[in-house]
């Protein structure tokens, strides 16, 4: 209903998502992008946010940067999160503070910390090639003038690896294209706010984001 595109591979690792989620928490509500008109509006405290195919138009187009995405929200906060790049064999993962992790072609895992300080330049993530005025007055805030841009919850998890150091958006998209990599990127050490300074919550009328500011904080 939004323009954007499906897919069968959507609705397929949808399913395999949902019946994972559904046997080892049975008593938790799932919230999908695929199957929300299933869901009764009601306030929420504690669900699952599922996108089971993030950057769908780059999987149709056979690209890289699609992504599998699942987040735990309890008390309308992010703990716990998986996003997995099939693509660049890249799975990210956390389960709460200090604990976000990555597992490099099924075999190396990498503890996560993104507060460490790097002998590069800055480089800022965007979601468009030619980032508003407001996206590009927040980097040279930051003192960022470098930035590439990006598709799908991709950009949270190489904020977390330490490969780049902000991602900025206007109020956009919905709460499970951001919940898993909210979840890995702050678990890692990273700031998530909105423009304003505030927390962003789940389980918002429509499922709709605010703003965004994501920052790689160094010690």
């Amino acid at each position: 209903d939004d323009g954007t595109p499906v897919s069968n591979g959507d609705l397929i690792v949808d399913d395999i998502i949902q019946k994972k989620l559904k046997q080892i928490s049975p008593n938790i509500e799932i919230v999908s992008e695929e199957t929300i008109k299933k869901n009764k509006l009601k306030k929420r405290k504690t669900f699952w946010l599922v996108d089971p195919i993030d950057g769908t138009s780059s999987y149709i187009k056979g690209g890289s940067e699609y992504t599998l995405n699942a987040g735990l929200i309890v008390n309308r906060k992010p703990v716990a999160g998986i996003i997995y790049a099939p693509k660049m064999k890249r799975l990210f993962y956390s389960f709460g503070k200090n604990q976000s992790y990555e597992i490099f072609n099924k075999k190396k895992k990498i503890k996560l910390n993104c507060k460490q300080n790097l002998n590069r330049k800055s480089i800022a993530l965007t979601n468009s090639p030619h980032p508003s005025n407001t996206i590009l007055k927040i980097m040279k805030k930051h003192k960022i003038n470098n930035f590439v841009n990006m598709r799908s919850s991709l950009k949270f998890c190489m904020i977390a690896a330490s490969e780049f150091d902000l991602y900025a958006a206007k109020a956009r998209a919905r709460e499970w294209d951001i919940a898993a990599g909210h979840a890995i990127v702050e678990n890692a050490g990273a700031s998530v706010r909105t423009h304003l300074n505030k927390k962003i919550i789940y389980g918002k009328k429509g499922f709709k984001n605010p703003s965004i500011l994501i920052l790689r904080k160094k010690n």
